[in-house]
């Protein structure tokens, strides 16, 4: 991807090196144990509401992936607190949408640790 950011815990960084592999989202969990020894693996997202790369980022690190994990395509920053909580590190996003979703509204949602939709919810 050109001309992209990378949003981390603590704001946009320039993007860097780019993935060894990109997984699609139907990639088969029966293929993810070929990858688990890759230094940097990303994700793909098609659209905001495939949810499959979730489900693969959780399967890589059960499996004992140790890399470091990317997700990349169509994401939005309400999906930043589930991304990092299934086990990606980062999110790769355009420039075009960080201009349209700025910094400040990723950082509101780098406190995934301690983030409870249920909890929002209820109070």
């Amino acid at each position: 991807m050109s001309d992209t950011i990378i949003v981390q815990d603590d704001g946009f960084h320039p993007a860097g090196a780019p993935a060894e592999v990109t997984l699609a989202s139907d990639t088969a969990p029966s293929e993810l144990a070929d990858y688990i020894h890759r230094n940097l693996i990303a994700i793909d997202f098609p659209a905001m509401g495939d949810g499959r790369g979730f489900t693969l980022a959780r399967r890589l690190r059960a499996l004992g992936f140790q890399g470091r994990l990317r997700a990349t395509g169509k994401l939005i920053a309400d999906q930043y607190a589930m991304a990092r909580r299934v086990g990606f590190d980062e999110v790769e996003i355009s420039a075009e949408l960080a201009a349209r979703q700025p910094q400040d509204q990723w950082l509101a949602r780098a406190d995934w640790q301690s983030w409870d939709h249920r909890a929002r919810l209820a109070g």
